[in-house]
């Protein structure tokens, strides 16, 4: 095989005389955290302290090889590189229209001083509110792919610390509820980002960023109470076969002195590439779906006499979503599949052949003609091969019945690749889902992924990527979300990237699907948890007939905003935010409590000058999210920035208000 060239460095690095110990010390812009980078008797390792406390003991670094030595031992440092950089970037759609990427940046170059004298490149950004480091592993005199075992990364925390967390490798991915225990109590794998509140103070969450054709990282302790990064395996025992030059994901760890201010953390998108092409094309939306109503019993996936997707209710939502002033509407059991066991369906699912009851063509015409969009759906019960081989042919013919937008589902416990059961989070799954992004973006299609694999800022290269699942949502509703768990997403699984929760939900007293919030709480989700795609989740007549009053914020509330400001929160207790929508002068605050009622207050200091109006949605007095949930009152009143709000949220409550100038 024909061997790749060195790059100048490397052909340079062997006239440096290298170093085979060093400490050398990174700040943040600020100077307030640092990254110490130390190289001992050949092993490389890290530590990370804030305001000269230690929050990240030393850990090691490295990666296993298999059949050879790890990349971390025997090396010795031939240079370093160092750079600032700052600037300002613009989202395509997201919670911030603006955003600041500034760090300091290192980049230490690695040889091993004997055997094959491998190569390896560390590379260290600090930011103002973490840390974030890679491995960088350049062509190589010998060999030009690689079978990796592990990672050696470590991060030694204080065993104290508080952690909010999800199990890692279950059946339901990462649809679990958040527990809080001390570091030293994880006994298993935990998925990121994890959240750790530290004996300092401050607030802490491990992740990932730009996750591209590699196992994710879960975290796990090691017998020593240590976390490692513990790589979703292959069904081989690999965690990834990879080809030269190859770099891994980034390790993030973002810092905060509050957990109100972890949630303005941009690292994961900073830390990813610009678009690759033109994504001016892509709009963010909010949509209806048939989905509640089959989900509550009414209608079915699959065909017969109670079938959900057929043209006749198309049409009827279609014209309510141009009533409701929404932007499309979600057909879910649309196509061949759906008959008997669909979960069994997966093999032979066919993704572009439409029931016999229907008719494409004319329920793309009449959402065209009504300036509407169809969003299609394709669940694949983890059967990639068979996906993946209708894949292209199909969003071609989305494509050509103006199908622009796509919700992809992976329900199972596993995936089926190549003929063999994987985890979603594993390499093979995460270059599927890359794969499916990358062709939907070919045929200017947006995607909704459900069961998918976590956020780690990818949408800033590819902003079609709308938005994802990736936690428990409304559809655990009926005793199995507590209310508390609308006031861990944001300072957890929501620090990866926007979420479709399936918010509004109208019908709360529903025997079939009892949904414990109150209808106020429905409201806020539109503002707490982002979303590029919004599901409107409710059937139609509980916002035309039963609350239009309560619709009306619904209709109000944009998708895509201008910027975010996280007013207060306690993880676990109660969360509030403001949003400016993106191209208006109006504010959205929505927020959020758990199983206790409480009155929050806060300022509008962050209006400006001027008169405004506040609308406000609040629980009632005698609200409750099991004995009352629909008690809601609409308040509207003069407010300026020097104004002071007091709100009554009852038990597993929540508010909502818009606020616009006043005329």
């Amino acid at each position: 095989m024909k061997q790749r060239k060195l790059s100048f460095w490397q052909r340079l690095s062997y006239f440096f005389h290298p170093a085979v110990n060093t400490e050398e010390v990174v700040f943040s812009p600020d100077r307030r955290i640092q990254f110490k980078f130390i190289l001992k008797q050949g092993h490389v390792s890290y530590s990370v302290l804030k305001d000269n406390k230690i929050l990240v003991k030393e850990s090691r670094l490295g990666i296993s090889i298999k059949n050879d030595v790890p990349f971390g031992e025997r090396l010795t440092l031939v240079r370093t590189r160092a750079r600032s950089f700052d600037e300002n970037w613009e989202t395509v759609w997201g919670e911030e229209r603006v955003i600041r990427n500034k760090y300091n940046e290192k980049i230490f170059y690695l040889e091993e001083n004997s055997g094959k004298k491998r190569l390896i490149t560390i590379k260290i950004r600090i930011f103002d509110d973490g840390v974030a480091f890679r491995y960088e592993i350049p062509p190589q005199p010998s060999f030009s792919r690689i079978v990796i075992d592990d990672e050696l990364t470590e991060f030694n925390l204080d065993h104290s610390g508080d952690v909010w967390e999800i199990p890692a490798y279950q059946p339901d991915r990462y649809e679990y509820n958040y527990e809080r225990r001390k570091v030293f109590e994880l006994e298993n794998s935990v998925h990121t980002p994890l959240t750790v509140h530290s004996p300092h103070g401050y607030y802490l969450s491990i992740h990932e960023a730009a996750l591209y054709d590699y196992g994710e990282m879960t975290l796990k302790l090691n017998e020593w109470k240590v976390l490692y990064s513990d790589i979703t395996p292959l069904s081989d025992g690999a965690k990834a076969y990879v080809e030269l030059p190859f770099s891994t994901p980034w390790r993030v760890i973002m810092i905060a002195d509050s957990a109100i201010s972890l949630v303005k953390n941009h690292m994961i998108l900073n830390l990813n590439d610009p678009p690759r092409s033109d994504f001016s094309w892509v709009k963010p939306m909010k949509f209806m779906g048939i989905w509640w109503a089959m989900y509550v019993g009414e209608w079915t996936w699959a065909p017969g006499e109670r079938h959900g997707a057929t043209t006749e209710h198309m049409i009827e939502y279609l014209k309510s979503c141009k009533s409701l002033g929404l932007d499309g509407v979600l057909a879910e059991g649309w196509n061949n599949g759906w008959e008997g066991d669909w979960l069994q369906n997966g093999a032979f699912t066919d993704f572009s052949t439409p029931t016999k009851d229907f008719d494409i063509k004319r329920i793309a015409n009449f959402a065209k003609v009504n300036g509407l969009d169809l969003v299609g759906h394709n669940e694949t019960v983890g059967f990639i091969d068979n996906y993946e081989n209708q894949l292209d042919e199909a969003y071609k013919f989305y494509s050509e019945n103006d199908v622009n937008y796509v919700k992809t589902g992976y329900a199972g416990s596993m995936m089926t690749i190549h003929g063999n059961r994987e985890w979603h989070h594993s390499q093979l799954g995460v270059r599927h889902y890359q794969k499916s992004v990358e062709i939907a973006a070919k045929y200017h299609i947006c995607i909704d992924m459900h069961e998918p694999i976590k956020g780690t800022g990818i949408e800033r290269t590819f902003p079609n990527l709308l938005t994802r699942e990736g936690a428990r949502g409304q559809e655990y509703e009926g005793g199995s979300l507590l209310p508390s768990h609308a006031t861990i997403l944001p300072f957890t699984r929501l620090l990866s990237g926007g979420m479709d929760y399936t918010s509004g939900i109208f019908d709360l007293t529903n025997s079939v699907k009892r949904v414990y919030t109150t209808l106020a709480r429905q409201l806020a989700y539109f503002v707490v948890i982002p979303s590029g795609m919004q599901m409107v989740a409710d059937r139609p007549r509980f916002y035309e007939i039963e609350k239009p009053d309560a619709y009306k914020f619904i209709r109000d509330v944009p998708v895509n905003w201008e910027t975010t400001l996280p007013i207060m929160g306690e993880i676990g207790e109660y969360y509030v935010v403001a949003r400016k929508g993106r191209g208006t002068e109006e504010w959205f605050i929505g927020g959020v409590t758990n199983e206790k009622e409480r009155k929050l207050k806060f300022s509008l200091s962050f209006l400006d000058d001027g008169d405004y109006i506040a609308e406000a949605y609040l629980d009632a007095e005698n609200a409750h999210y099991r004995d009352n949930p629909l008690a809601m009152q609409i308040k509207k009143w003069g407010v300026t920035r020097n104004t002071n709000l007091d709100i009554f949220v009852a038990e597993g409550g929540g508010f909502a208000i818009r606020i616009y100038k006043k005329a």
